[in-house]
């Protein structure tokens, strides 16, 4: 198949349109530092260990790293990332990225806030979603031994209970406001939970179309079979299945653990495994749209191509709303702007939160760019040639300006 037949993803002028010489300049320095995973390492460690000792290095933080891969600190916050967005016709999901939190309290705290991503996503008018994880609203310790079908105590069993519920208001309350809700994967020892309720709540609330999503990380040998498992459920069960794509973000914990406790590693063998299952999950979701709502989270360039030819192979229009191109927020700009501009429905995933408890997630994408092949190679190689493209037109009009 013919690629860049319907975007070109080299076109430099709409990547960075929305990014100012200063950001430019500072995201550059951010992934020329991720080239190295040595200093990544200990430079999260020193990160994490200033923070639990009281040193002030939130400014250093959020003026770096934070600054590029969360909109704010707070929902109010993220307006300017979101309205630079929307400029240019690329949505925003608020996602609220506090992990592990330790008490019902908290927990309580957590789906109160999600509910308020709910509220403003639902003001806005084209693209209306949510995200979450359920670590934000549950003991990830519970869901282990529920995964692992261990006996729960009738403490434990109550604690689930509430857990259940927390996820049914938020879900319900997308459903009266009309806005998508992303609930997020995990890792694979504590997936099974998750199923669980993200499929109940599938059932529950996509009866006329797909609003609740459930994420299949396609780095895990068992997604595609489970895809068509659970669009079969779906079929069967008269509701519309929300699928959410990526690769994945537990890479290497996944295959440690597996290691260290001696059962079969969930990864795929290598790279080519995951993009051959990522890019046939994407063609099966678009061959099968009457009955699935398709979000492609995907930074690989030719994944998205592809999408955009299978859309045309099957007939479908470049803004049908049941096909969402996902991207994060400081990533890939390259990929979501052009796709915007090219017509297609484009959405940024805007995570926020207190600097201290967004570390899990800037770690993991700190961690992605070093470990993922040519990731941060890739937008660094993007930033140097807009920066020199740049450098050239200012002197061009300097030249021009003297005549």
């Amino acid at each position: 198949m013919e690629l860049k037949k319907f975007v070109d993803f080299d076109n430099l002028t709409n990547a960075f349109a929305a990014r100012t010489d200063e950001a430019l300049k500072q995201a550059h320095f951010i992934f020329s530092t991720m080239q190295s995973p040595g200093l990544v390492k200990v430079g999260m460690g020193l990160t994490k260990w200033s923070l639990n000792v009281g040193l002030p290095v939130k400014g250093i933080i959020r003026k770096t790293i934070f600054n590029l891969f969360c909109g704010g600190e707070t929902l109010d916050g993220c307006q300017r990332a979101t309205n630079e967005l929307a400029a240019f016709g690329i949505g925003a999901i608020f996602d609220y990225s506090v992990e592990g939190e330790k008490s019902e309290e908290g927990f309580d705290g957590s789906a109160q806030e999600i509910m308020r991503t709910i509220d403003r996503a639902s003001q806005y008018e084209f693209i209306r979603f949510s995200a979450f994880k359920i670590t934000g609203l549950a003991h990830f310790d519970l869901l282990t031994k529920i995964h692992a079908g261990e006996k729960l105590t009738e403490e434990e069993a109550a604690a689930y209970e509430r857990v259940k519920k927390r996820v049914d208001m938020i879900c319900a309350e997308a459903k009266r406001k009309d806005v998508s809700v992303l609930i997020d994967a995990e890792e694979t020892w504590i997936q099974k939970p998750v199923t669980e309720i993200t499929r109940d709540m599938m059932a529950k609330y996509n009866t006329e179309k797909a609003l609740v999503f459930y994420t299949f990380q396609m780095y895990a040998h068992s997604m595609l079979g489970h895809l068509k498992e659970l669009h079969a459920d779906a079929k069967e069960n008269n509701y519309r299945l929300g699928a959410k794509l990526v690769r994945g973000a537990y890479m290497e914990k996944e295959a440690e653990r597996a290691q260290e406790m001696g059962y079969e590693n969930p990864i795929q063998p290598n790279k080519e495994a995951t993009d051959r299952d990522f890019d046939a999950a994407t063609e099966y979701c678009i061959k099968h749209i009457d009955d699935i709502g398709l979000f492609a989270g995907s930074h690989n360039e030719k994944s998205n191509y592809l999408v955009t030819l299978y859309l045309e192979k099957y007939g479908l229009p470049r803004d049908d709303r049941r096909v969402y191109f996902g991207q994060l927020y400081g990533m890939s700009d390259h990929i979501s702007f052009n796709l915007a501009a090219a017509g297609y429905n484009v959405i940024k995933y805007v995570p926020y939160g207190p600097i201290k408890a967004t570390i899990p997630y800037l770690m993991r994408r700190a961690n992605e760019n070093t470990s993922v092949k040519g990731q941060s190679g890739r937008e660094l190689t993007l930033i140097k040639k807009e920066l020199e493209r740049r450098k050239g037109a200012k002197k061009q009009f300097a030249h021009q300006d003297k005549f």
